[in-house]
């Protein structure tokens, strides 16, 4: 395949960015779209150029790492799927493909394709994590938790905390990523000791942040290479009304 890639090209994080234009050559349709960059930046350390940078860890769909805004789509135009998880047989001989880093006040960009994203990290030590000393780790049938509970717990810790959540919604809101943790959280025996401080002091550092509000139009459930379901954020929302009205028990 021969392929024309239009990529954002930016030295650091005060410096203006622009799309650079490259060709490349003998893509394999049974690439993974990272090992076709591959392909272009062994071009252009031989051509003494700077390579494009771009995250990457395990290549496996599994960290969350490799994100890219793919012809407008975060990771690329297949559903459920990963940066690296995607494959040039996915477009056709010939295509321009342009590639961009996430755009969002949140996640302000590095180099190249790389972006910030500690705040999420921020939103996670508002609140995150349950607090409870575990010791040895308890056998797994020994606290009950009701089937639908379960599935819906672990459905929304499949949350990988890439970020294209933010990066496909109008208003850069990172509920999605938020209303994850609170109701995987929130669903557990375990997380109801800190339950309603736990959403408040969530939302708020989402709040700080400077992500937006959530309009609820459903972009980064499209987006979310794991499928989180938009239902994540009404759990959130309810949780976050019973603590704020007075009305949680705590």
């Amino acid at each position: 395949m021969k392929l024309t890639l239009r990529i954002w090209r930016q030295s650091g994080p005060s410096d203006k960015g622009a799309m650079v234009k490259y060709d490349v050559e003998d893509i394999s349709p049974d690439m993974s779209f990272l090992e076709m960059l591959d392909v272009l930046n062994e071009r252009l350390i031989l051509e003494g150029e700077q390579p494009v940078a771009f995250d990457h860890d395990c290549r496996e769909g599994i960290c969350g790492m490799c994100s890219l805004v793919i012809n407008g789509a975060p990771h690329g135009p297949e559903r459920a799927t990963t940066t690296c998880q995607l494959h040039m047989r996915k477009f056709k001989d010939g295509d321009t493909i342009d590639i961009e880093p996430w755009r969002a006040k949140p996640f302000p960009v590095i180099k190249d394709l790389i972006v910030d994203r500690s705040a999420f990290d921020r939103i996670i030590e508002a609140g995150g994590y349950i607090s409870a000393p575990t010791g040895t780790a308890p056998d797994a049938h020994a606290v009950p938790v009701p089937k639908p509970d379960a599935d819906k717990a672990f459905e929304a810790a499949e949350c990988i905390g890439c970020g294209a959540c933010v990066a496909a919604c109008p208003n850069g809101s990172g509920m999605l990523f938020t209303a994850a943790k609170v109701t995987h959280l929130g669903l557990m025996p375990q997380g109801q000791p800190e339950r309603y401080d736990r959403v408040v002091n969530m939302v708020e550092a989402h709040d700080e942040l400077g992500f937006g509000g959530c309009t609820v139009t459903g972009e980064c459930t499209v987006a979310c290479p794991k499928g989180i379901p938009l239902d994540t954020i009404n759990m959130l929302n309810r949780d976050y009304l019973k603590a704020t009205a007075g009305g949680a028990k705590k």
